[in-house]
Parts: structure tokens; C-alpha cells; sequence
């Protein structure tokens, strides 16, 4: 476990070899036999799962929590909890209100699920900086919150309505960038955008919405002297030299994308970049050998700005 080796990695760094992150997540609370619901609402069996699992996979950094759903549920969105799967948003409060119309207030850490997670790297921390493992946090990207504030319209009124879609856009990136300081009080040494569904737009929609509603988060955390990145999902091959210049240190891709590809953006900006163990195709499904995948990712990441991990 290198925790500095993979702040390296991220800040695309030479590193001689590269580190490796389980993005655990829910998998945390299989580890340690509770329902996932259940170890998301209680700080102490989340501290629990989250070490047991970066201990089990030997992790030079892994997530406090991979949830999506906190920052929208801080704003006011409900949610539908789940034994084995994280929350769902259930509500879109901006779907047919402006942000001022439904008096949306930016979250405290006070607010919705923060407390808990504020006590649970209270917890895990110490047990983390032990194993010389980083701590990191991960907050739901301005296009993917924007989903949760005003539903799938989001992705027509980014063309159809764009004056709606800025004004919930820019309120996602400042609850971002509120998030980002939450994780940076409660000791994250690396802190992620994580916004999934901004490969589903083009490249010039990126840029006008999605680039300038981060810029406020990564300002947080270099202010605060940390290590930031992006994690994007999906075929994001059209926007993908935007997600290597919007501002973070490094990015982080799924299996749909060809890590040599990947790696020659990452190179060319002078950014980190993570992935690409078949998430699908081999973890779950088992259709390819898990460790002939991860010698091949290996082979394509190379030792230059390159983390291992689930893609």
C-alpha cells in the first residue's frame, strides 16, 4: 500500500509501478456480511467496511463512499434505499422550478447523510494512514446531479432550454464544490468529480456545461492543497480530450474505452488516468479471465500518470 504513489499516478507522475484502487464501494458491506442500506447509515459499520476492504485488496487509495446520491439528498431529494445497491433518487425538485422558486439552500455539513460520513472518516482514517492507504472522496459531478435535481429533461434542455439548464447546472457545481470542501475538512487526500453521464452529450455541450461547473469544486481542492480528478462512464470517447483539460489532475474512465487511447490523451495534457479492469466482462461476469485482463490493462497503462483500477 503506497498512498503517495498514487497521488503521483494521479498527478501524472512516473511511478515505479502503478498503484491500484478498489473502487469497493457497496462491496464494502458484502465484505463484512450487512445489507448495504444498513452500512451506509451507520458511520461505525461504514469505517468497518471500508478498511476490511482496503486491507483484503492490499489498496494504495479507496473511497469513503461511492454514492452518488449524497449531495442530491443534502439539497433536498428523497430517496429509496436498497439492501445491495446504493440509494435512489426518487424526486426531482427542479423539474419544473427555477433553484430560487424551490428555495434549494446549498448543504452543510449538518445536512442530509454528511454527518455520517463525517464520522465515518473520524473512524477510518487513523486505520487507513496506518496501511499508508489514501483516503478519498468522491462527489456527484454537475451533469449527474443535475439529473437528480430536474430529471432526464436535463438532457434536452441543454439544447432545447438553456437558460434553465445553466441556472440547475450552476447550483450543481456550487453543491460540488461545497462537497469538495466537505471532503477536504474530514481529511480526503484525493477528492474525485464523478459525473457518469456526461459522456452522453457532445463535445461543445461539455465544454459549455459541464467544464465551467466544476471549475469552483477543483478550485477547493487545489486551494487545499489536494489531488483532484474526474471519473466519467460510459463511451466517452468525443469529450474525452475536454475531461482531460477540464482542470483535474487526473481522470478515470470505464471498461468501454481503450486504454491505449486513453493513455495517449492523459500523456499528451500531462494528467493521470485510471482504469481499466473490466468491471462487467470480467468481474462480475466472469467472460474474461479477471487476471488476464488486469495483465493487459498493466501492459497499456504503463508507469506514466497510470492507476489500476476497476474501470
Amino acid at each position: 500500500m503506497a498512498k503517495q504513489l498514487l497521488i503521483d499516478a494521479i498527478r501524472g507522475k512516473k511511478t515505479p509501478s502503478p498503484p491500484w484502487v478498489p473502487y469497493a464501494g457497496v462491496h464494502c458491506a458484502f465484505l463484512i456480511g450487512e445489507p448495504a442500506d444498513k452500512m451506509l447509515k451507520d458511520p461505525e459499520l461504514l469505517a468497518k467496511g471500508v478498511t476490511f476492504a482496503a486491507k483484503r485488496y492490499h489498496a494504495d487509495g479507496i473511497p469513503l463512499v461511492f454514492d452518488l446520491s449524497v449531495e442530491a439528498n443534502s439539497v433536498g431529494c428523497d430517496l429509496k434505499w436498497w439492501p445491495d445497491n446504493v440509494p435512489s433518487v426518487t424526486n426531482h425538485p427542479l423539474s419544473d422550478k427555477s433553484v430560487a422558486e424551490a428555495g434549494l439552500k446549498l448543504p452543510t455539513k449538518e445536512s442530509g447523510r454528511w454527518p455520517i460520513l463525517f464520522e465515518a472518516a473520524r473512524l477510518a482514517k487513523p486505520q487507513l494512514e496506518q496501511m499508508d492507504c489514501a483516503l478519498m472522496g468522491l462527489f456527484c459531478g454537475p451533469l449527474t446531479l443535475a439529473s437528480h435535481l430536474a430529471g432526464v429533461r436535463i438532457f434536452t434542455d441543454v439544447y432545447k432550454n438553456k437558460e434553465k439548464a445553466h441556472d440547475v447546472l450552476k447550483f450543481a457545481g456550487q453543491v460540488g464544490a461545497r462537497a469538495a470542501q466537505l471532503y477536504a475538512e474530514m481529511g480526503a487526500d484525493i477528492i474525485a468529480i464523478v459525473d457518469p453521464v456526461a459522456s452522453q452529450i457532445k463535445d461543445a455541450t461539455f465544454k459549455e456545461f459541464v467544464h465551467p461547473y466544476c471549475q469552483d469544486a477543483i478550485k477547493v481542492i487545489n486551494d487545499a492543497g489536494l489531488t483532484s480528478s474526474f471519473f466519467i462512464c460510459g463511451d466517452a470517447t468525443k469529450v474525452l480530450e475536454s475531461v482531460a483539460q477540464v482542470g483535474t489532475h487526473g481522470f478515470a474512465i470505464d471498461e468501454q474505452l481503450n486504454l491505449n487511447f486513453v493513455r495517449d490523451i492523459a500523456i499528451k495534457h500531462k494528467v493521470g488516468f485510471g482504469g481499466n479492469l473490466k468491471l462487467t466482462l470480467a468481474l462480475s461476469l466472469g467472460l474474461l479471465s479477471p487476471r488476464e485482463d488486469a495483465i493487459v490493462s498493466l501492459a497499456a497503462g504503463g508507469t506514466t500518470g497510470y492507476c489500476f483500477a476497476p474501470g
